[in-house]
């Protein structure tokens, strides 16, 4: 497996760090300690980078809950915004209400190889030697715009490495695993995450999510709208054709909730991206998987109780995705095509200007 190779970095590289680094800080609730899914106890985050420059910008991306397994399925809910993608699994995990498997995330074309690997990996695992069905749930976005997605470069040791060196902790973003290749909202995007911990009817939970942000659509940030011209980027950028991607969400928390309020989690989830600008085009498949960490739910959070829950994920999915373009580098692909990183500095400035002073687009 090659190591990530580095891209030359433009001036826009030059400042890069999370929202709350920059002062960018997206609703009142509390964060855990890495404002990552890992926050949530017993969920893992690991990648694989697959890049041979200037073709290949690609990977996989792997979320694992310690509990997870066939015979030890969580519950878990699925919504979808725009169903065009691949998103392997959601139809049992729709029927039955629970996850058997890791969460992968990767590139379009190679969905069905990680799916396959992903099985292979829950097999070995012991006490699964009797399994005889299993529900391999894997995401996509199509990074085709940066990376030759023919290629299906994503290989079955890809996939055995992004699971086995999961961890928790603060988590990588922007250009790495499944986000490597991935472009949202005019720049250079990726993998980005975020979590809350909010207070259920007198009891604390946390909740956190985790994006791989392939979107079109104009950026929005804290209610400004922003384009890469209105940032000093000129006119450019990767135009319509780049508008073929998805976003794929993943939310985990330990608060007890069964299927059908997961499913209510995983539809905010898909709700707060239209806070960052999405545009949920024709060509974008817009998922969100919702998984609890607890087997049986004991003592369940009551449905009036979930209302700061549910704020918690659209506030969390709007940082996630503006961590994900802040953590990203300017990239450039296939065919020469080149996507800027947002550049944070400009962001800042832009936002530090009264509402309808200098070149903020509204």
């Amino acid at each position: 497996m090659e190591p990530p190779l580095s891209n030359p970095r433009s001036p826009s590289d030059a400042v890069r760090g999370r929202a709350r680094d920059l002062g960018v800080v997206i609703g009142s609730c509390g964060t855990g300690p890495s404002n990552a899914i890992t926050d949530v106890p017993g969920v893992r985050v690991g990648h694989t980078t697959v890049r041979r420059p200037p073709n290949v910008h690609t990977g996989v991306t792997a979320v694992v809950p310690d509990l997870v397994g066939p015979h030890a399925p969580l519950p878990a809910g699925v919504f979808t915004g725009n169903g065009y993608g691949k998103l392997i699994g959601t139809t049992q995990l729709a029927e039955l209400g629970t996850l058997e498997t890791p969460v992968l995330l990767t590139s379009t074309l190679s969905a069905f190889r990680v799916a396959d690997a992903l099985v292979g990996w829950v097999l070995r695992r012991p006490g699964c030697e009797e399994v005889r069905s299993l529900n391999p749930v894997v995401g996509e976005c199509n990074d085709g715009f940066l990376s030759d997605v023919r290629a299906r470069p994503v290989l079955e040791e890809h996939v055995r490495a992004a699971l086995d060196t999961a961890s928790g902790g603060p988590v990588t973003e922007g250009c790495v695993g499944a986000g490597t290749g991935t472009v949202a909202l005019g720049f250079k995007a990726g993998i980005g995450t975020a979590s809350r911990v909010p207070d259920l009817g007198g009891r604390r939970f946390t909740v956190g999510v985790l994006v791989q942000a392939n979107f079109g659509g104009t950026l929005r940030v804290l209610g400004r709208t922003l384009t890469p011209r209105s940032l000093g980027l000129g006119a450019g950028g990767p135009g319509a054709e780049a508008d073929i991607g998805s976003c794929m969400i993943v939310a985990a928390t330990d608060a007890p909730l069964d299927a059908r309020q997961l499913t209510r989690v995983a539809r905010r989830a898909v709700f707060a991206l239209a806070r960052t600008g999405a545009a949920y085009s024709h060509g974008s498949g817009d998922y969100a998987v919702a998984f609890g960490t607890r087997p049986d739910a004991a003592h369940p959070v009551a449905d009036a109780d979930l209302g700061p829950l549910f704020e918690a994920v659209l506030d969390g999915v709007e940082e996630a995705v503006l961590n994900s373009l802040l953590a990203a580098t300017t990239t450039t692909g296939v065919h020469g095509r080149t996507v800027p990183a947002l550049p944070a500095d400009a962001l800042i400035a832009a936002l530090d200007r009264p509402a309808g002073r200098g070149p903020v687009d509204r």
